[in-house]
């Protein structure tokens, strides 16, 4: 539980992200008793609604995106007395401010003690800088310990604006106040993956350059760009996932051993990973960078339209919605191993997962007439959607008089494991909010070292135009993303059992 009183104020409480993502993940906290019983929740936007209307919109996006499914009208109704306020205006008006600045003072009057205020800005990104700006003016952040904000990305669009808009926060919060949220962090296997390098001594001895061959990482969505066409536009894939979410998995991935679990201490070797990855020179980024856009194609045996015929996406877009690239992590434990990164939309399948590849074993005793057709090497892969869970792939042999090889899966399920749904990713990053805790939040140098990794890909891209589009809705990308990993000796690993016919280096 979360003990401490708090009141929660949302900017741009009555849009998408609060409607299917905030309030539900809140409700759901709610409901497993980890909210303090002194908490509020205060609504702030342009748009124009009364506080039943505004409660209203709640409910539906509750019983629509909840993972427990509709709302038990007497618990609804409890968790909606918290509802304690719904302010229209625009995020300039100082005025405002100040009537926010008086309902949180009178929180702390009526509750007789001086709760918490965390300020939630899901708001357009342009917006951060007013509302942290005017927050500073009505004097509400100068208490370290008691004020929080919670930007979500993207953080920027380059170094360069990441900069700017680190030293525009930190004009008016103390470092320790600013959460960056990047929900991916959030998901129980993301979490998990600390627990099993960690916790378990049978793999952390081999988790280095002697034994592993490489590491994928994999984000493929059947989706496309849906109503995001506007947004996709200026960001494309590279910035939309690989900046933020897939870096900071490798990350995990890569790591060293953390003296504690203390907050600075893990994100001080996160940045320690982001530090020594090679940096690309422009020259290099053809050779070692793929991109693609989808075009017409066929996901689940309907035909379903490219990308540059989306709404709001235009005839000759530039836009990437396939991103992968080759990275490089030059320390002791790193030296040598290729990690490979890739997302992108209307891909074969939905997954994501991480796909450790172990070195071959030196000597192959077996005759030839032993092994399977297609011999793969030792895997390990982590599930993180849709079955969130981890898979061990190896060899033993097949019942009967003969040596016969076969590939069999050791796999552990969350939801077999343990028998119970885990919680989403926006609940598990909200509690660590309400509580203080700022383990899975990206720091102000994390975030800039992530941008100094993709800014030349961005330069060249934004440089050489593209043949797009370049891979038909339903596969696994353009041909070149095959090539990069192909010119290596090695091919991708499309989930947890390989795909028919692929094989490992």
């Amino acid at each position: 539980m979360c003990p401490d009183p708090v009141v929660l104020v949302i900017f741009g409480s009555g849009g998408d992200l609060n409607w299917r993502k905030l309030t539900p993940a809140l409700y759901n906290l709610f409901l497993d008793k980890w909210l303090p019983e002194k908490f509020a929740i205060i609504g702030v936007d342009r748009r124009e609604m009364s506080m039943e209307e505004f409660r209203d919109h709640l409910l539906d996006g509750v019983n629509r995106f909840s993972r427990r499914g509709r709302a038990d009208p007497t618990t609804w109704s409890d968790f909606a007395s918290h509802l304690a306020g719904y302010i229209s205006a625009d995020f300039d008006d100082s005025a405002m401010f100040t009537t926010l600045k008086d309902k949180l003072a009178a929180f702390d009057k009526g509750w007789n003690c001086r709760a918490n205020h965390v300020f939630y800005l899901a708001t357009p990104p342009a917006l951060i800088p007013t509302v942290s700006e005017q927050l500073g003016s009505a004097n509400l952040t100068s208490e370290r310990d008691r004020a929080r904000i919670v930007v979500e990305k993207p953080f920027g669009r380059d170094l360069k604006s990441a900069q700017e808009l680190n030293a525009k926060l930190a004009s008016v919060f103390h470092e320790s106040q600013i959460y960056r949220i990047d929900h991916y962090l959030g998901k129980e296997t993301v979490q998990n993956i600390l627990v099993f390098r960690f916790a378990n001594a049978f793999f952390e001895p081999v988790w280095d350059r002697r034994y592993i061959d490489n590491v994928q990482i994999t984000v493929a969505e059947q989706v496309g760009v849906e109503h995001r066409g506007g947004y996709y536009e200026h960001a494309g894939a590279l910035r939309d996932m690989v900046q933020n979410h897939l870096m900071q998995v490798l990350c995990y991935i890569a790591m060293e051993p953390p003296v504690s679990f203390d907050a600075n201490e893990v994100r001080n070797k996160k940045l320690d990973v982001l530090r020594a990855i090679r940096p690309l020179r422009k020259k290099q980024v053809l050779e070692c960078a793929v991109r693609g856009q989808y075009g017409p194609g066929r996901i689940d045996g309907e035909n379903v339209i490219g990308y540059r015929q989306e709404p709001d996406v235009a005839p000759d877009s530039q836009a990437e919605t396939f991103a992968a690239i080759r990275l490089f992590i030059e320390n002791w434990r790193w030296q040598g191993v290729p990690f490979y990164l890739r997302t992108g939309k209307r891909l074969g399948e939905a997954i994501s997962t991480v796909s450790i590849q172990f070195q071959a074993v030196p000597h192959q005793p077996f005759p030839a007439s032993a092994l399977e057709k297609h011999w793969q090497p030792n895997r390990l892969t982590i599930e993180i959607q849709p079955d969130e869970g981890i898979c061990l792939h190896f060899h033993a042999k097949h019942p009967g008089p003969k040596i016969c090889l076969e590939s069999v899966d050791m796999r552990f399920s969350y939801k077999e494991a343990f028998n119970t749904e885990p919680p989403k990713a926006y609940e598990t990053l909200l509690l660590d909010v309400l509580r203080g805790d700022a383990t899975l939040f990206m720091r102000a140098d994390q975030v800039e070292e992530a941008w100094s990794i993709v800014d030349p890909i961005l330069e060249v891209w934004q440089a050489h135009s593209a043949n797009f589009p370049n891979y038909p809705a339903g596969t696994w990308g353009p041909d070149a993303a095959e090539s990069l990993l192909r010119e290596d000796g090695r091919s991708w690993m499309q989930s947890a059992s390989p795909r028919e016919g692929t094989t490992g280096r």
